[in-house]
């Protein structure tokens, strides 16, 4: 007896059907490049000590490339000058990523094997939402202003500074600017992040920030005010291998994940610029 073939079930019929083109390329070539980037060695327990600024981008981040690879990346975010000491007296890390050139650079050859950017950045101004008090540069040196900015060493803080010379230089809001300024800063906290804290909590009319640290979360509670163009400078930030890394193949590629298209998307999203 003949027997027609028996077509199988449509549910079953989905199941056969060729994965489509993006899914063939992510497969053939992402994954297996990531194996190559590791050497084809083991997933491994990675630590990332990282600025606090990246705090959002990084956490992202790593859950996307603990699941492409099977490692299990862990991140210690401070600033960036609280985790170069550490780092200098012995505490253990696979990669550094530093929100300033200063708090890298000296590491470079001693701590970490080399130094490549992998975003940049720029400063704004936040002031509560709904404020009207401060509305240009000019509004920083209103006598009885609350103004917050990171400590000096902490990049942001540096960075602030370089801001304030500049607007001197340029003469636009009259002599002794930076004076002027520093008599209204109330606060100088030791990570940006606690800087933008104090704006939310309604402890400060104005604080200086990464553009970054304006998130979707913290959007509810402040509005940025755009520095202008000639002095919102782009800030670098570097990142590398520890030297001493005990899984230096799985560090090499979370470095090249963050250079990577999809690293640079998740960077973009949480509001830094291209590395280039």
């Amino acid at each position: 007896m003949n027997h027609c073939p028996t077509r199988p079930p449509a549910s079953r019929a989905r199941t056969l059907r060729r994965p489509s083109l993006t899914g063939r390329l992510l497969t053939g070539l992402f994954l297996p490049a990531l194996f190559l980037l590791t050497g084809g060695a083991q997933a491994a327990a990675l630590t990332v000590f990282a600025a606090s600024s990246l705090t959002d981008a990084f956490t992202e981040i790593g859950r996307e490339f603990d699941r492409n690879t099977g490692n299990r990346t862990t991140f210690q975010f401070a600033g960036s000058q609280t985790l170069r000491t550490q780092l200098e007296n012995g505490a253990r890390a696979d990669v550094f990523a530093s929100a300033s050139d200063a708090q890298f650079t000296p590491l470079v050859g001693k701590v970490v094997a080399a130094r490549q950017v992998f975003a940049r950045n720029t400063l704004t101004v936040i002031v509560p939402r709904g404020s009207d008090r401060v509305r240009t540069l000019a509004d920083l040196t209103r006598p009885g202003l609350r103004i917050v900015i990171a400590a000096p060493g902490v990049p942001a803080g540096e960075y602030t500074r370089q801001l304030l010379a500049a607007v001197d230089r340029a003469g636009t809001y009259g002599r002794d600017y930076p004076a002027r300024f520093m008599k209204n800063v109330v606060s100088e906290e030791p990570n940006v992040r606690q800087v933008a804290l104090k704006v939310q909590l309604g402890e400060a009319d104005a604080a200086v920030v990464y553009s970054s640290d304006v998130t979707p979360a913290l959007k509810a509670r402040v509005q940025a005010v755009a520095l202008p163009g000639r002095f919102a400078a782009l800030t670098p930030y570097p990142v590398g291998v520890t030297l001493d890394s005990r899984s230096a193949p799985q560090a090499r590629a979370f470095v090249a994940y963050l250079l990577s298209a999809d690293g640079q998307r998740i960077l973009r999203k949480w509001g830094f610029r291209s590395a280039r």
